[in-house]
């Protein structure tokens, strides 16, 4: 077959780097879901700007949020004290990825009432939560709920995390439809598929305050989002992540806002 090899080589040379960061990966004992690690000096950038863009914010300004989080020990050993007591993986290594746009948005927008759904282990929740205590240590305080079918799950937001807020247990829609308290910051982390993720959207639409962000977690794979910003006069845009030394090829942020 002509220029079969040259073809092969050409597409081998953006594959096989990856394989190989995936079978040295499965030779540890490494998470199975929510993969960790960190994005690329490029593509954390990239997440900055786009960032900037949205809210006005000067990027040096952002810049020191996800800095103050990725320099924030007290976090990160408390997240690491729990993967090891509960044996989740020995190697695992705790890195934010994609969740450093949500801690950055949660500094910037202040959120009186922030909402999570999917809580799984509680990484994403006790980003958040970080976020709203130093929110309040500068006078600006607000509450988490995450939302989660599991009733093992959330283990994580223990400590000076948990008293930011908790978890209500059971079905999201039913969770979100009994929660009678502007919304001023969402992030859809659950049940992943798109119709799920679309009446989750649909159910917080009248609780949405004002100024209202939403961050979907499945925007790479769904345009649940997507639709419900063009069905609701909002603005919508999206962030890929690259992540830095890593086989998975990253996910990203759906975000939904008004100017």
């Amino acid at each position: 077959m002509k220029g079969y090899p040259k073809r092969r080589s050409i597409a081998l040379a953006y594959t096989l780097p990856s394989v190989r960061m995936a079978k040295e990966w499965a030779k540890k004992d490494k998470e199975v879901s929510n993969f960790y690690y960190d994005l690329t000096p490029a593509n954390r950038d990239h997440l900055i700007q786009l960032i900037s863009t949205i809210t006005g914010v000067d990027y040096a300004v952002i810049d020191g949020y996800m800095s103050e989080m990725e320099t924030d020990e007290e976090l990160r050993n408390h997240l690491a004290q729990y993967m090891k007591a509960s044996r989740y993986g020995d190697d695992i290594e705790i890195a934010y990825g994609r969740r450093l746009g949500w801690y950055a948005i949660a500094r910037i927008k202040k959120p009186k009432v922030l909402i999570e759904t999917g809580v799984d282990h509680g990484v994403g929740s006790c980003v958040l939560a970080s976020a709203l205590l130093r929110n309040s240590s500068e006078g600006f305080p607000g509450r988490y709920y995450g939302t989660e079918i599991r009733s093992e799950a959330g283990a994580l937001l223990a400590g000076k995390y948990a008293t930011t807020g908790r978890i209500l247990y059971g079905d999201s829609i039913q969770s979100l439809s009994a929660f009678n308290e502007p919304i001023d910051m969402f992030v859809n982390d659950s049940d992943h598929s798109g119709e799920y993720e679309y009446r989750e959207y649909q159910t917080i639409s009248e609780k949405l305050a004002p100024e209202a962000i939403i961050l979907g977690d499945n925007a790479h794979v769904t345009d649940s989002l997507s639709r419900f910003s063009r069905e609701s006069d909002r603005r919508f845009v999206f962030f890929s992540e690259k992540p830095l030394n890593h086989w998975y090829p990253g996910a990203g942020i759906g975000i939904s806002f008004r100017p």
